[in-house]
C-alpha cells in the first residue's frame, strides 16, 4: 500500500511508524491501538469529520506556519481558521506565513494533511488554541493522510508540548 505521507503504514497498525514510534516511547500502546484508517483519506478536516462521524469541531487541524523563518505548530479545531495576526502577536514576530510543504515534511517528518500534533523530526514550539477545550475526545491525524487517532484535548496539548493560546479566527 502506497502512502503518500512518507513510509507505508506498519501491518501492526495503519499510523505512520514515525508517528506509532512517537506513541510506544509516550507509553500511549492504547492510543496506538484506537488509530483508525479510512482508504478515501482524512486529507481535510471535512474528510476526517465525515469518516469519523463525529462533528468538524472534533478534528484537530496540525497546521505549519513561518514566525519570521522559524517553523511553529497552530494546533486548532477543524471548523476554526488561524488568525494569522493573533499568532504573530502570541510570538511576537514580525511576519507569519504559512509555510511550503517542503517545509513541513522537512519540519515534522509528514506531509501536509497528515501531520500529527507530536511526533515529529524536529523539536518545534506549539501553539494551541483553546477551542479544543471544548470537546471531550478530539480526533487527530496519526501521521498520513488517511489515519486519524482519537485523545482528550488536554492530554493532547500536554503531548504536544503545547501553549494555549486564542488564535481562531474572531466571528466578524
Amino acid at each position: 500500500m502506497s502512502n503518500p505521507g512518507g513510509t507505508p503504514p506498519t501491518s501492526r497498525t495503519p499510523a505512520h511508524p514515525r508517528f506509532a514510534e512517537a506513541l510506544r516511547g509516550l507509553g500511549l500502546d492504547d492510543v496506538l491501538g484506537a488509530v483508525r484508517g479510512f482508504p478515501d483519506g482524512t486529507r481535510t478536516a471535512a474528510e476526517a469529520a465525515a469518516a469519523v462521524g463525529c462533528g468538524l469541531g472534533e478534528i484537530v487541524k496540525s497546521l505549519v506556519f513561518e514566525a519570521d523563518g522559524v517553523p511553529v505548530l497552530v494546533l486548532v479545531d477543524g471548523g476554526s481558521r488561524v488568525d494569522v495576526e493573533r499568532v504573530r502577536e502570541e510570538l511576537g514576530a514580525g511576519a507569519v506565513t504559512r509555510a511550503r510543504a517542503d517545509l513541513v515534511r522537512e519540519t515534522t517528518g509528514y506531509a501536509i494533511g497528515g501531520v500529527p500534533p507530536f511526533g515529529h523530526r524536529s523539536r518545534t514550539r506549539v501553539l494551541a488554541d483553546r477551542g479544543l477545550l471544548d470537546h471531550e475526545v478530539v480526533w487527530a491525524a496519526a501521521g498520513t493522510p488517511h489515519t486519524v487517532f482519537p485523545m482528550d484535548p488536554e492530554s493532547l496539548v500536554t503531548y504536544a508540548g503545547g501553549s494555549l493560546v486564542d488564535v481562531r479566527e474572531r466571528p466578524a
